[in-house]
């Protein structure tokens, strides 16, 4: 253990990938939670298009990649917005049309090539001390902006048309989170390569989802995996020799199959029940609109039992 903490390279990654696993498992589980899983693979791949760009103008890396990240989400819920076109189809058109700016760019200016594995697939390794204050300032960021907007984050996920009746800002908070969400990529970029960032995102949350039935557990829960995963990793990677960024993946793809195992031998074990037309957790969510502890699904419709107590007050 106290080996590899002799190398300053090997300390660095291992501060950088810890923070980075704390962080996606905070963002992942709003991602899991409003079934977006796509945006991040698909956000990745079209920052990786302004990194190249910020090369290739000689802008600042994280400036130019930050621009470029906000300016396509801020495309793909303007074309969203106008419900002829689905999410999911805004999400491929706009991201695989970044990367490939990013690799017609990279075929004309040969010089980027040499970034290209790191790019790609991350060099943990390679971290520099301007990096790891990035890392740290947007990590703290992020969890100050959960922690700041944690009712409309949370009212905003479960339902987005019951929280803007409710009096929350529906659009400016998805916009909020958008941008948190691309902070979060860019800084993960170095660590985990446009490859693997989707998977640091979402295994992390979708193995709390498996142990867990509360929300605010499955934030502390997720951040907690995605922290342990990444030093767990690092470490294996050391001693194996092989990359830092997949060996993290895998180490958390392994314990979600150990946690999706576990799952369903305890659910084979439980007594049958009699037929329920509802989750008792989203009866739950629907009896007691602003105790959103527990959760099933992002709901459809409002509570039919909203009183007009419920109805004035303000989520802030």
């Amino acid at each position: 253990m106290i080996l590899p903490l002799q190398y300053q390279f090997f300390v660095h990654g291992l501060i950088a990938a810890s923070l980075v696993g704390g962080v996606c498992g905070i963002i992942g589980v709003y991602i899991v939670l409003r079934k977006m899983s796509y945006i991040g693979h698909g956000l990745s791949h079209a920052i990786f298009g302004g990194a190249v760009v910020s090369f290739v103008m000689q802008f600042n890396f994280y400036l130019g990649a930050g621009l470029w990240g906000a300016f396509s989400l801020l495309l793909i819920n303007l074309i969203t917005r106008r419900r002829k076109i689905g999410a999911d189809a805004a999400i491929g058109v706009i991201t695989t049309a970044g990367f490939a700016i990013g690799v017609a760019l990279m075929s004309r200016h040969r010089s980027f090539t040499k970034n290209l594995e790191a790019a790609l697939f991350g060099n943990i390794l390679g971290v520099t001390t301007e990096a790891l204050w990035m890392i740290t300032a947007v990590a703290v960021t992020v969890v100050l902006l959960t922690f700041l907007f944690y009712r409309p984050l949370l009212f905003s996920t479960f339902d987005a048309e019951v929280a803007q009746i409710y009096g929350v800002p529906v659009r400016w908070i998805d916009t909020l989170f958008t941008l948190m969400l691309a902070a979060t990529i860019i800084a993960s970029m170095q660590v985990m390569g446009v490859t693997l960032i989707a998977a640091a995102i979402v295994i992390p949350a979708i193995t709390a989802r498996l142990w867990t039935d509360s929300f605010h557990k499955m934030i502390f829960l997720s951040a907690i995996l995605g922290v342990f995963c990444s030093i767990l990793g690092m470490y294996m990677s050391f001693y194996l020799n092989i990359s830092s960024s997949a060996t993290i993946v895998l180490v958390s793809a392994s314990l979600f199959a150990v946690g999706y195992l576990i799952h369903e031998v305890r659910q084979r074990k439980r007594p049958a029940i009699p037929a329920v037309t509802q989750d008792p957790l989203q009866d739950s969510l629907h009896n007691h609109p602003h105790d959103h502890h527990g959760f099933s699904h992002v709901h459809e419709h409002a509570h039919p039992d909203l009183t007009p107590h419920h109805g004035k007050e303000k989520i802030s």
